[in-house]
């Protein structure tokens, strides 16, 4: 069970190098906005899954917390991107 979550760890790691290179690279500000909001969800999984890893579910909790953070972050970043456009 543990290779499993080290090939999803290495996936998260993957998944996040190419989220920045979007976030860096992005023409436009909603690309941006977007891949900011990957990075932020693709953290969250890289929480839990560490979380179940060293068997410390009180990262399950930091995870939720964080989600709700995100999500607020990710609603003024497109209000502010709205009242720019």
């Amino acid at each position: 069970m543990d290779i499993i979550i080290y090939i999803a760890l290495t996936l998260i790691a993957l998944s996040s190098l190419l989220s920045f290179v979007r976030f860096v690279k992005g023409p436009t500000a909603a690309d941006r906005a977007i891949a900011l909001d990957t990075l932020s969800v693709i953290g969250i999984a890289g929480i839990v899954l560490l979380g179940y890893l060293f068997k410390r579910y009180i990262y399950i909790d930091l995870a939720l917390v964080y989600a709700v953070l995100g999500f607020i972050g990710i609603i003024v970043i497109a209000r502010f991107i709205e009242k720019a456009l």
